[in-house]
């Protein structure tokens, strides 16, 4: 009976009825109030739908019962997890790792938990322990690739997720793991494009695309796939083309976060759409059923392989039109995925050599920012300060290129400092990756200012008033931070890369109206900024000019790239009509 009830609980899910699930599950608990593993799938279904403070009670009732129950304790510690109290779980998975050294669980639990209390040493080395303990299993090269990505070791990170997609080629979670890490790497556009079209071989063409009624001129109804519909950067980039859609545009959203993750910004943009759909609990196979039922005309897809991928709902073409925006600097490499979002700096002509997509190309860039409301004033150092350069980028992006980049700039100008702030900079191995980094580039401890964390938005954006000039990291550029040093009135630093992240600053730079900042090469990066740094005038003057100027330029011109924006989606769904059409 407890399997039978266990294939019923799992159609359920399978089909994104986790209500429907559970509620056949407590029904068969009324009747066997003791089936142990009809209580244990309660717990996990319960987990499922994001309910973590039950499945806690769930699994801690179990344990109790079977105090001997490795998996119990397995399960009552992942949702200690989910549940936001990560320590309490750690200790369990700990309990159980000296009971069952050899169980690989644990093991594999602990290298993606010691990261959120800010201890990827201990991540690593359960990460390490995993993959010895079964070197071909794809979890334990994507957690220990995970552990490494927030140490800042990216390099480590993608030869971890390599190691692992070797071991198993048709692992598509992996491959987007490996996807991701590659673009922080020196890795060549010619081989990050290649690793890609793998990801195309893998993943194959839509054997069954949706069709929506091929009329070119009539309304469409558009879809936003993401998980970060959120105080996150990419809502920032969203709102413009949502606040002044076309009106023969209705918008969905279809988000991907766990709901209690939302907040005042998906609040407010909720109420640019004709409807919300939380679809975090979601098997990928029910969110392109559910994208199918809602009649979809155009599908935005909004994270490409970061976070936690969705492009496996995406694969059959639950929409006529599928395009690529804003969260991933990179093709995806999914044959449904037709488009992509990009401008001529980003992508210039030749790129699309780079790409499984058409390029849709948004002149003269391909985002608009919105800035934070009730941002403090800019104010400039005090004179009597040293002159400080600053990245507010993630540490992730912080690798030996932009270490020894910086490191020059820092030698050009004798007595400089730079102070860099990054989230994962409260962990001591990311703070030691750093420091390690820039003594083997001649660079003092003295001279660097590490800060890990503001408690506010405004806290953040005011210590922008301490730095003088931004350096970008390469090869994957700022893109929020950028905007947020050029609102704060810092002037950024940029290079002219390979690729499209490599771009990214040029792009958001020339839109601005400031394309003196973009370097032609290293020596060039050096230069500007060092000659920058040192002109206390110009300084001065861009401080109390940039944020006016940034907001009469295209890169805030909302009205100007919502018109632009909805014209190039109509262009995409046009194509798709005459298709048919010809079809």
């Amino acid at each position: 009976m407890a399997d039978s009830i266990h294939d019923r609980a799992m159609r359920e899910v399978a089909a994104g009825r986790v209500d429907a699930a559970l509620a056949a599950v407590r029904l068969h608990l009324k009747i066997r109030p003791k089936d142990i593993e009809a209580m244990a799938l309660l717990g996990e279904l319960l987990s499922t739908a994001g309910q973590f403070d039950l499945a806690v009670q769930q699994f801690s009732r179990l344990l109790a019962m079977q105090p001997d129950s490795g998996m119990h304790r397995y399960n009552l510690a992942n949702a200690l997890i989910d549940a936001r109290r990560v320590k309490e779980g750690i200790v369990e998975l700990e309990r159980l790792r000296a009971s069952e050294p050899d169980n690989i669980g644990p093991h594999l639990a602990l290298a993606v938990a010691y990261v959120e209390v800010d201890a990827t040493d201990k991540a690593i080395e359960a990460g390490r322990r995993a993959m010895q303990l079964d070197p071909t299993l794809a979890a334990a090269a994507g957690n220990l690739s995970y552990a490494y990505t927030r140490a800042g070791m990216t390099e480590e990170a993608y030869q971890a997720a390599k190691v692992g997609v070797d071991a198993n080629p048709n692992e598509p979670k992996l491959r987007s793991m490996m996807l991701l890490a590659m673009n922080y790497t020196d890795a060549t556009p010619e081989a990050i494009a290649q690793a890609h079209r793998e990801y195309a071989r893998v993943v194959g063409p839509p054997v069954r695309p949706a069709r929506t009624d091929p009329d070119p001129e009539r309304p469409i109804r558009v879809g936003l796939l993401s998980g970060d519909m959120r105080d996150h950067s990419v809502s920032f980039f969203v709102e413009p083309f949502l606040r002044h859609a076309d009106p023969r545009v209705s918008f969905e959203i279809f988000s991907n976060s766990a709901p209690q993750a939302l907040d005042a910004t998906s609040k407010r943009l909720r109420g640019h759409a004709a409807a919300w759909h939380d679809c975090g609990h979601m098997p990928h196979n029910a969110i392109d059923a559910f994208i199918r039922s809602r009649n979809i005309d155009v599908l935005l897809e909004l994270g490409g392989h970061s976070g936690e991928p969705r492009l496996l709902a995406l694969i059959e073409k639950p929409a006529p039109v599928v395009i690529s925006a804003i969260g991933y600097p990179n093709t995806t490499g999914v044959p449904a995925i037709e488009w992509r979002l990009v401008d001529a700096i980003t992508d210039p002509v030749g790129s699309e050599r780079f790409c499984t997509e058409q390029l849709l190309r948004i002149d003269p860039c391909f985002l608009c920012y919105t800035a934070p409301t009730n941002a403090p004033e800019p104010a400039m150092p005090d004179a009597s300060q040293p002159i400080t350069f600053g990245s507010f980028n993630n540490a992730t992006k912080i690798g030996a290129r932009s270490v020894e980049l910086w490191a020059r700039v820092l030698q050009a100008v004798p007595g400089s400092r730079l102070l860099m702030k990054a989230q994962s900079l409260t962990d001591s191995t990311g703070r030691k990756v750093i420091l390690e980094r820039f003594a083997a580039a001649g660079i003092a401890p003295d001279r660097l200012e590490l800060v890990a964390y503001t408690k506010t938005r405004d806290e953040h954006l005011r210590l922008y008033n301490r730095v003088h000039v931004a350096l970008d990291t390469v090869p994957y550029n700022g893109t929020t931070t950028t905007c947020e040093a050029l609102w704060m009135g810092v002037p950024v630093v940029t290079t002219l890369g390979d690729r499209h992240a490599a771009r990214v600053s040029a792009s958001l730079l020339h839109a601005a109206g400031h394309p003196e900042l973009v370097a032609s090469d290293a020596d060039a990066f050096v230069r500007i900024a060092a000659s920058l740094a040192q002109d206390r005038p110009r300084l001065d003057a861009l401080r109390t000019s940039l944020r006016a100027h940034m907001a009469a330029s295209p890169l805030m011109d909302a009205p100007g790239y919502a018109a632009r924006f909805h014209a190039a989606v109509r262009a995409c769904w046009q194509t798709w009509c005459s298709q048919q059409k010809r079809a």
